[in-house]
């Protein structure tokens, strides 16, 4: 092999491992109003200064491997993420009826919800690694629609990103409540959004005055950003599967959106 392409690759080699080994991760305990939550917090070592926080929020079966990584992918990115609990004591499943079952415990209540959400963002802002006035939000199926939520109750994020989220929400929008912008990011083939809650969610966004931007993927069910979607749907018989390509094409469309967010 040519001496300039061994260097090439050790070269490329190195500075994967030294970029990896700048990524430093936190297990994070805190309260919400007396009950205990457990979060995961992802920083690059090797960025100098305050950086942009962002919550991620899990899906149904609550906070899982996958939503670990994506808070190491955002910081890989230069952010600070945090993997935030909503269910409590770090609770999670692989049941769809267990897991319907603490979505419906969490979201039957927008306060107690809130009070959770805003907690994670206390943690978040007291990082020693955060800007706490560059404060974000994204999450998946369930996650999504908290921050579509959190968006809808006018709390103070600078952007929220919701993939294969809920949209037909018990608490919609008032005009001109929201300050966040918003990026959704839908599976065009969700089986679990109607034509009639699509046109809905886009009416009363337009008419609460949301800066948002709305992206459909192609032959996309919901999950789709989960590689283990696909085996869930399958022993679960729901509609559910992991797309590689809208996938990829999602994490793109959310990296642009926060440079966009915050100029980096």
């Amino acid at each position: 092999m040519n001496h300039n392409i061994i260097f090439l690759l050790i070269a490329i080699l190195g500075m994967t491992a030294v970029s990896s080994a700048a990524i430093k991760t936190e297990d994070v305990t805190y309260q919400a109003d007396g009950l205990t939550m457990k979060g995961y917090i992802a920083y690059n070592d090797a960025v100098k200064g305050k950086r942009p926080g962002i919550l991620v929020v899990h899906e149904w079966w609550g906070q899982t491997e996958n939503i670990r990584n994506r808070a190491r992918m955002l910081a890989e990115l230069g952010y600070t993420g945090m993997a935030v609990d909503m269910y409590g004591e770090g609770k999670t499943t692989m049941h769809p009826d267990e897991a319907g079952k603490f979505t419906e415990e969490v979201m039957k209540n927008v306060d107690e919800a809130t009070k959770r959400f805003t907690a994670a963002i206390d943690v978040l802002k007291k990082h020693p690694t955060v800007d706490p006035e560059r404060i974000g939000a994204m999450g998946y199926c369930f996650g999504g629609s908290v921050v579509l939520t959190m968006a809808r109750q006018g709390l103070d994020l600078d952007g929220v990103v919701s993939f294969h989220g809920g949209l037909d929400l018990k608490t919609p929008a008032k005009a001109g409540a929201i300050k966040a912008k918003v990026l959704v990011c839908h599976g065009a083939d969700d089986k679990f959004i109607s034509a009639q809650q699509l046109e809905k969610f886009q009416k009363e966004m337009k008419d609460a005055g949301a800066d948002m931007q709305f992206i459909s993927y192609p032959g996309a069910l919901h999950g789709f950003t989960n590689p283990a979607a696909t085996e869930l749907g399958k022993k679960n018989n729901i509609p559910i599967a992991y797309n590689a390509d809208a996938d990829k094409k999602s994490w793109e469309d959310m990296k642009a959106f926060w440079k966009k967010v915050f100029g980096q």
